[in-house]
């Protein structure tokens, strides 16, 4: 897969794929969408419940909202376990080119985070542990259950077949009971499959440049 670097309206980078017409992130700001969707409406959420989260993410990507998750929770004193999985990671050359924050130490832990290989689990201090795994949602056979899942795959105009049904069922049997699955996303279709499964489905005010997001929480 092809990937571009580009940059984004609040000046943070992004990566633009030619053979999708898609970024992996907003171009009115990567940082302040993951900030909004994924952290302010996903993990600020399900923290103000418990000190001990578990997240799966899908659509891992380049590791942003993996990095805001894991600053998150050392300002916080949660305990975060974090599962990534991607079916294309990115290469070593790309993201290396990438800056998110301008802090040093955020810096280091980023590479840190990247350069993990897939299939190992690390602990990087009491409140970050981090899992990458090379699959598809798919593909990925697991018992593990979680508290809040980052749905980040590519939208439905791009990849039609990542807003199945089916994907949705099995995410709702790896959700805890209270727990929550968020994304950019609020398109029809996407919040009837989750309202078709018995989650309560939220609509959220969007990051900017998006009226809205959504929070499927099941009960």
């Amino acid at each position: 897969m092809k990937r571009e670097l580009r940059l984004t309206s609040d000046g943070s980078p992004t990566l633009y794929v030619p053979e999708l017409d898609e970024t992996y992130h907003s171009m009115h700001g990567s940082v302040q969408e993951a900030q909004h969707v994924f952290i302010q409406n996903g993990l600020t959420y399900i923290g103000s419940e418990t000190k001990q989260v578990k997240i799966l993410e899908v659509g891992f990507g380049t590791g942003l909202n993996a990095l805001l998750t894991a600053l998150y929770a050392k300002e916080n004193a949660l305990s975060v376990h974090y599962v990534g999985l991607e079916a294309y990671p990115v290469e070593e050359e790309i993201w290396k080119a990438i800056n998110y924050l301008d802090d040093p130490e955020a810096k280091a832990f980023y590479t840190q985070i990247m350069a993990l290989p897939f299939g190992v689990t690390k602990a990087y201090d009491a409140s970050f542990t981090l899992c990458k795994l090379a699959f598809s949602i798919q593909e990925w056979a697991t018992t593990e259950k979680f508290d809040l899942i980052y749905y980040d795959a590519f939208g439905p105009r791009a990849q039609p077949e990542m807003w199945a049904l089916a994907i949705f069922e099995k995410l709702y049997y790896l959700l805890n009971p209270g727990g929550a699955i968020v994304t950019y996303c609020a398109q029809g279709q996407f919040k009837r499959h989750l309202k078709s499964l018995g989650l309560r489905v939220e609509g959220l005010p969007g990051p900017p440049g998006k009226r809205e997001m959504t929070r499927g929480v099941k009960v």
